[in-house]
């Protein structure tokens, strides 16, 4: 459903992303063959036909002059209903690419931004061994050198990690400081002291591992930003980001309704279709019901975060934690509808069960989600009395 929240120029790019789903990711695409080769070839065909560029500005070969969350939650709604690899390879190219759009010097943006094509990948380093939800954990360093800084530590849970041509990695610069000293850096992959240790096998299959960092020099003028800015350049990031987690998750929940419904109208037990049972009927209206309030949520926060709203973290959290949530319920569900057939391997229901789990771990937990919701309502002034 579009409301007032989408223009024309929206509708027509909801229209030209699901007709290229159906034309291009086969219903029962797994992602058969060499991971890497796979996702390496999805994100060009994602750039050549037109959709990367919707991650960057118009300016660098974007579509608009700045990035719409709109956009890219539209985007992502209509790759996740077709392919998880396809919808990460895109989220992924968003999250590495706009933090340079947010906070990068005129030639940082010059040089690292035109990814239109997709021929250039990104990625985002901030997670840690021992520093995941806990940012003030983050023990990376980045110790001043002559005209730069020299990296040492690890990251864990890089998504694009052995593929990406770019990271923006987060570091600090005076460990006492904890969060308040992280800066910023543009790291290119083969920058001496760069390594990625191991590739991390996933539930949902997409390119992630370690990476290392030993004695890496970083220039001076790859760093985003002012020193110390490296937190509210990582916030500003999820803020605007975090809702297209939350359409991606529409997407698999959209898809499991949908394949709920078919296989209902299919399925026979007792003399009649799985559809004529009420039971069967209360499991699709619940089902229908929260993916309905989820997109609502979604789109929500994505005209927020483009109208510059100040609630946007709160109306971010909110969106992320129910989507996400939501979509597990509804693709759970979907897989009891189809019985024994949902967990066979090569099932789709099968695939949603896998792909849809983490997106209520990444880009903030659903538990940090409920922090961030909790003190902005403990922020708000309290009437007096009841």
């Amino acid at each position: 459903m579009d409301c007032c929240w989408f223009d024309n120029e929206h509708r027509n790019l909801r229209r030209q992303i699901r007709a290229w789903v159906k034309n291009n990711l086969s219903p029962g695409d797994h992602g058969q063959g060499n991971l890497e080769t796979n996702a390496c070839r999805l994100a060009n065909q994602l750039g050549q036909d037109g959709f990367m560029a919707y991650a960057v500005p118009s300016r660098f070969g974007g579509v608009r002059e700045t990035v719409q969350a709109r956009d890219l939650c539209l985007i992502r709604e209509e790759l996740a209903w077709g392919s998880a690899l396809a919808d990460v390879m895109f989220g992924v190219q968003a999250l590495g690419s706009y933090p340079i759009a947010l906070a990068g010097s005129e030639e940082q943006q010059r040089r690292y931004l035109p990814l239109a094509k997709g021929e250039r990948i990104a990625a985002f380093a901030l997670t840690e061994p021992n520093a995941g939800s806990d940012v003030s954990a983050i023990s990376t360093q980045a110790e001043r050198d002559t005209n730069g800084y020299r990296l040492n530590g690890v990251k864990h849970f890089i998504s694009n990690a052995g593929i990406a041509h770019t990271y923006v990695v987060f570091a600090s610069t005076q460990p006492e400081a904890k969060a308040k000293s992280l800066s910023a850096f543009i790291v290119e992959s083969n920058s001496a002291g760069f390594t990625v240790k191991e590739k991390t096998p996933l539930l949902s299959p997409h390119p992630i591992g370690v990476v290392a960092f030993d004695d890496c020099f970083v220039p001076q003028h790859q760093r985003l930003g002012g020193e110390g800015e490296g937190l509210k350049i990582a916030l500003r990031t999820l803020d605007t980001l975090r809702c297209t987690v939350g359409a991606a998750a529409v997407g698999f929940a959209q898809r499991a309704l949908d394949e709920a419904v078919g296989y209902s109208r299919k399925r026979r037990q007792f003399g009649h279709a799985l559809a004529e049972f009420q039971g069967t009927q209360f499991k699709l209206a619940d089902m229908a019901t929260e993916l309905e309030a989820a997109r609502l949520l979604v789109h929500q926060a994505a005209w927020m975060n483009d109208q510059r709203h100040q609630e946007l973290p709160l109306k971010s959290a909110i969106a992320k934690l129910f989507a996400t949530e939501a979509a597990q319920r509804i693709v759970d569900q979907s897989l009891q509808i189809h019985g024994g057939n949902g967990v066979v391997v090569g099932n789709i229901l099968e695939r949603l069960y896998r792909d849809v789990r983490a997106l209520r771990i990444y880009e903030g937990t659903s538990e940090i989600q409920r922090l961030i919701i909790t003190k902005h309502l403990l922020k708000q002034e309290q009437p007096d009395g009841l």
